[in-house]
């Protein structure tokens, strides 16, 4: 019999992933997650703030529009305009408080979940267009630019 063909009784030839290889798969699998997890949900947080910023602008226009057919500002916001019912939002607009019919600041507080610890906490909006984020107006101390910037 030839050299090629002879078979050794008592090896297997099986094929597989030892424990080993598999433990390490594993390993990599859980360093590449802790790495891009935090990532992937401070991008879901910033898709968030930008809607919060986006629905302070659309009630900040409609105050302008009947302010100009009206002669003074609203006191109130249509339901539509505040989110209050809307689940998929991660934040509520309303007023600031010591509004009135010649003033106004607009809020974007979150919701209870994950939005509720953001970094840039309520953003503000008011008639004269001064800009706010987590208690800090644009031009103040602490203010971050990022949270009305990206």
């Amino acid at each position: 019999m030839p050299a090629s063909t002879i078979v050794n009784p008592g090896a297997t030839n099986e094929r597989g992933f030892t424990l080993i290889e598999l433990m390490i798969v594993v390993a990599v699998i859980a360093i590449l997650t802790a790495i891009a997890m935090p990532s992937y949900n401070e991008y879901i947080r910033r898709g968030h703030r930008a809607d919060a910023r986006a629905g302070l602008l659309q009630a900040q226009q409609w105050l302008e529009r009947a302010a100009t057919a009206m002669g003074n500002y609203p006191t109130t916001l249509p339901a539509t305009l505040t989110w209050s019912g809307d689940a998929t939002k991660r934040y509520t607009i309303g007023f600031a408080e010591d509004n009135t019919n010649t003033e106004y600041t607009l809020t974007a507080t979150p919701n209870e979940g994950p939005q509720a610890s953001d970094k840039c906490g309520t953003y503000t909006l008011s008639n004269t267009g001064v800009r706010g984020a987590n208690g800090k107006l644009s031009g103040e101390d602490g203010y971050d630019p990022d949270c009305w910037g990206k």
